[in-house]
């Protein structure tokens, strides 16, 4: 017999099946190898001996095919597959591995199917290999379970879009075969009407697409990383001591002395690596992420199959064949037409109970995922390890930061102790406090407000010094520089990683195409077909992609438009609720109108910004689909970049308008600015506006991070598991015997939610990053409350990443992509805003001006006088003057408002000042002299600080050393075979040459012989 001889066995009906006849005799399983022998030959044996079983047939084929060099032994020995093992699920640990339990599941595809109403299909268990699957894959359906054995007319009450499906799984997943991987169906599960594919990726599979990924893997050669020596030495083991309790107990984490070069897997090299363990060289991450390549690779052509006839039918015809044509039909299209509903690596076992083995996911859930260990390190490599680069980056980034957060809250804490300090020693809030000054300001609304003390205003006076002081310019400047120097820190964090990761030296190669960009491409080489114009090497232009362009730009006007139209109406209820307060008859209601107008509108715009958060980030997402980028990472930076402009002009619109533009254009007692000619415009408090842009900031940094951040975080993915586990509940309660079987670990990751991406994870820390830079100057307790914020989202992102989330593919990064660039940005526009925050929010040149210009004895005193100007009252609009002028118990001729004008006794009365001009020429100088000297200042250290590591530049070049070294005693060995072998071919011809007479009869042949010694390399 043929070694790729095909062995099959008919089982009769009536044949004892055991016990497990109906749950375990399940699962289909391809087994391929490449077998390059006669493929044809065995493509007519397979076609002729294989196919769909007739309606009378009441037995079941086995076919096993396997290659002798899989196997090891001649194919005559070939055994039926143990599918009726006792303990099925206990051999495969539960769904970790196949049903022999030595293959383990790589990936996992995941589709429904409709289950006859005539009772529970038979299942059955078929084995072949790649070369069965070459001439088989386009003439008949891969078996499997939900193939029912009556397969002619009584199928055909199955609509043509599940019929459909299930021809385009399978030629994929014969497609799949072909590339070499192995698979095994199961659909004999807990989750009615849902199937499984499970795929194992071979050996020489695995070898072969590491080669082609360009994998850096570990060698046999190993070398010793440099120690520091001398003081540093001493001073390094003492912060080792010092910080060993809060290292994670992970083996991962532990200082290393030696590693191991690390070089680009190659086949043809395989002697440089340590494949003594097998099962371990290529551990679950790179297995999965090289089935994800091959799934993606994969195409599947095929659409409507024989559903229709004439012009339908050639119509379909034509799409098969352009699809045909066009290629790129992989595992995305798959899902997103929904042939497939899930696709997911597994994770490696279970988290908690008592009998569970030891594995990855448990150690991260015990030394990482868990709030008791918030005071420890992450154990980076353990997650790079498990989840990717990608993902362990975005950690490390997050470490990082909320690490840097730690010496700008200590510096913000002292900033604000100075302010609780000094404000008793402050004098303008002194003499705002002095009732002997007697003070008599201007009404703060028409008709319905009286006069009032200046002395009713002494606790916001007092409270704003608290962030209104000298030392909010110092703390300002330090987050300035604080900022420069995250970045250049984490960039040499970076350089480490990637040197640990062995990322050095890798660059990111050019995606797929999206399944919906191939689509889109189709579409366009239809319609010229159509016209009977050249289709070849269609893409899409900016003409094409013009429509979604005009959207986009629309669409962002429109929600940028419509954020201010929504600050506006929140400025509308500011002033409208004010003026109603303001007529309340009790002295109570009216002194605590200002408190109770800004706390229910920083409220009412919290809510506004958490709703609107969602919408835009479903909008931005929909904007970035329809101009369909061609691969996922322009459509991921594209998604990016919208949403961060959407939430950023959301999050930000309504601590602008404090900070810049409220006060700034109310006009003056007599001739206000009047919004619809009948709502004043607000003014700011006695003590200025950077009290209220305070609350307004921590009242919404506080909200998103307490509601957005974790409530939600929290709450919905634990509402979607409640929900999904009433829905199984139910099922479970119609189907008994389903609910009898003990969970696959497939089935339970299924049930986990789908890995949406790390935008919003990225989203959610820059947004905060904005908060603690942008204005930091009005709020210095930012980073502490960013920091309390950062230690619990570490944890419970970690929590959601490996008990909430199906396990994510692994990608390769070597940074973290558009957010650096979006980071760096923050930093610069910080400078900037900070600048103008304390030159025209805060008092602070007002001030400084007072002190060097108009004080008499170099003292604060009378600096308030000198900020408020006089009006007399005579001077009101008709219907403009408070209905009770005598409130306070005397008439009031002057009243006194903030602002730097002209008194009424002047020739020019209420015209803008001398004193205006030199205080707003004084603002602008500081702003000028600030932002060059800070960003300066930043600049500066950024060059200072390299941005690699001096000792990982060396252990970078040491490493290439060592790979030439490696490559030269390869080459010198290899000579000194060569010439070892040409000494012994000149010996050999030699001694042929000295033969006797005797042997002369076989001169030829013992030359022949003297040459044909075997070669061992």
């Amino acid at each position: 017999m043929d070694k790729d001889e095909i062995h099959l066995r008919r089982l009769p009906a009536a044949a004892p099946w055991g016990p497990h006849a109906d749950s375990e005799f399940h699962g289909v399983d391809f087994l391929p190898e490449d077998l390059n022998e006669a493929p044809e030959e065995t493509g007519m044996r397979v076609n002729k001996k294989y196919s769909c079983l007739p309606a009378e047939e009441k037995g079941i084929h086995i076919i096993n095919i396997r290659a002798i060099e899989d196997i090891g032994y001649d194919q005559h020995e070939s055994t039926l597959l143990n599918s009726l093992s006792k303990n099925p699920d206990a051999d495969c640990k539960y769904g970790l591995y196949f049903r022999d339990g030595k293959r383990k599941v790589d990936y996992i595809l995941v589709y429904h199917y409709k289950k006859s109403s005539a009772g529970r299909t038979l299942a059955r268990r078929v084995h072949h290999n790649d070369s069965s699957a070459r001439s088989t894959k386009q003439d008949q359906p891969l078996p499997g379970k939900g193939v029912q054995l009556e397969m002619g007319e009584s199928e055909h009450h199955m609509d043509y879009h599940e019929d459909d499906k299930r021809f385009r799984r399978e030629e994929y997943e014969g497609n799949l075969v072909e590339a070499g991987l192995e698979l095994e169906r199961d659909e004999d599960t807990k989750i009615h009407g849902v199937g499984f594919v499970k795929i194992h990726a071979p050996w020489h599979v695995l070898c072969r697409e590491a080669e082609f990924l360009k994998l850096k893997m570990p060698t046999k050669k190993m070398y010793q990383i440099n120690q520091t020596h001398g003081l540093l030495k001493k001073i390094n083991s003492v912060i080792q001591k010092i910080t060993e309790p809060i290292q994670p107990k992970v083996a991962e984490h532990k200082p290393q002395t030696v590693k191991r070069l690390s070089y680009p897997f190659s086949r043809e090299k395989q002697h440089l690596f340590d494949l003594s363990d097998r099962d371990s060289f290529f551990d679950s991450k790179t297995r999965s992420t090289i089935v994800y390549e091959i799934l993606k690779r994969t195409t599947c052509t095929k659409a409507k199959y024989s559903m229709g006839k004439g012009e339908g039918r050639k119509k379909e015809t034509a799409l098969l064949n352009k699809r045909r044509k066009c290629g790129k039909y992989g595992i995305t299209s798959l899902l997103a037409n929904g042939v497939y509903s899930a696709a997911y690596p597994l994770h490696d076992g279970d988290y908690e109970g008592e009998n569970v083995e030891p594995n990855d996911r448990k150690l991260l859930c015990e030394e990482w995922a868990s709030y008791g260990v918030f005071y420890k390190y992450q154990p980076i490599d353990l997650v790079r390890k498990y989840f990717g680069e990608k993902i362990g980056l975005y950690f490390a980034w997050l470490g990082v930061y909320t690490q840097m957060l730690i010496p700008a809250s200590i510096v913000g804490i002292i900033v604000f102790l100075y302010g609780c300090a000094t404000v008793d020693e402050n004098i303008p809030s002194m003499e705002m406090c002095d009732q002997r000054n007697n003070i008599t300001m201007c009404p703060l609304c028409d008709r319905t407000c009286s006069y009032w003390k200046m002395s009713s205003a002494c606790a916001t006076a007092r409270a704003s010094h608290l962030f209104d002081n000298p030392a909010t310019v110092f703390f300002s400047v330090f987050m300035a520089l604080w900022a420069a120097t995250f970045m250049e820190h984490w960039k040499r964090k970076q350089m480490r990683l990637n040197y640990r990761w062995d990322l050095t030296g890798f660059e990111e190669e050019e995606d797929h195409p999206r399944a919906e960009y191939e689509a889109k491409v189709l579409e366009k080489s239809l319609r010229k077909e159509h016209k009977h114009k050249e289709t070849d090497k269609e893409k899409l232009t900016w003409k094409d992609r013009f429509p979604a362009y005009l959207t986009n730009f629309v669409g962002i006007i429109f929600m940028v438009g419509l954020t201010f139209a929504i600050v506006f109406g929140v400025i509308i209820y500011r002033i409208s609720t004010a003026a109603a307060l303001a007529i309340s008859s009790t002295p109570s209601g009216r002194s605590s109108v200002r408190v109770t107008v800004t706390a229910t509108a920083v409220i009412i715009n919290l809510v506004v910004i958490i709703i609107l958060d969602e919408v835009y980030g479903c909008i931005a997402r929909w904007l970035t689909q329809i101009e369909v980028p061609k691969t996922d990472k322009n459509f991921e930076e594209r998604l990016i970049f919208k949403a961060f402009l959407l939430k950023f002009v959301n999050a930000y619109t309504p601590i602008f308008y404090v900070a810049f533009f409220k006060g700034r254009f109310v006009g003056r007692p007599g001739d206000y600015v009047y919004i619809f000619h009948s709502f004043r415009m607000e003014e700011c408090a006695p003590g200025g506006c950077l009290m209220e842009l305070c609350i307004q900031l921590s009242i919404i940094m506080l909200g998103k991070q307490l509601i957005q951040n974790n409530l939600f975080e929290i709450g919905i993915p634990k509402m979607k598991k409640f929900i999904r586990y009433m829905k199984l509940k139910r099922r479970r309660s119609l189907d008994h015997e389903e609910h009898m079987k003990k969970k696959q670990r497939y089935e339970m990751d299924y049930n986990l939610e789908p890995f949406a991406g790390l935008t919003p994870e990225y989203m959610e820390m820059i947004i905060q990053f904005g908060f603690v830079t942008l204005f930091v100057a009005s709020f210095p307790l930012a980073p502490l409350f960013a920091l309390l914020n950062n230690i619990i989202e570490i944890r419970l992102d970690a929590k959601k990443f490996v008990t909430e989330l199906r396990r994510p593919v692994a990608v390769r990064a070597k940074d973290i992509g558009i957010w650096y660039n979006i980071l760096r940005g923050i930093g610069k526009l910080a400078v900037i805003i900070n600048a103008f925050v304390i030159s025209f929010t805060s008092d602070f040149i007002p001030r400084l001006v007072y002190l060097y210009m108009y004080s008499e004895n170099g003292t604060m005193h009378g600096f308030v006088n000198h900020t408020l100007s006089s009006f007399n009252v005579s001077d009101f609009q008709a219907g403009t003057a408070p209905n009770d002028p005598m409130d306070l118990g005397y008439e009031v001729q002057i009243c006194r408002y903030k602002d730097y004008r002209e008194p009424p006794w002047s020739e020019n009365k209420y015209d803008i000042s001398k004193d205006f001009w030199a205080v707003l020429a004084a603002r602008l100088a500081f702003v000028i002299v600030f932002q060059n000297l800070v960003m300066f200042m930043s600049d500066f250290v950024d060059w200072i600080i390299p941005d690699i590591p001096k000792d990982i530049s060396q252990q970078i070049h040491k490493e290439k050393v060592l790979m030439v070294e490696v490559f030269m005693r390869e080459e010198q060995g290899k000579l000194q075979m060569l010439e070892t072998w040409k000494d012994k071919d000149k010996k050999k011809g030699e001694n042929c040459n000295n033969h006797s007479p005797r042997l002369s009869r076989s001169h030829s042949g013992s030359l022949s012989s003297c040459h044909s010694y075997p070669l061992d390399v």
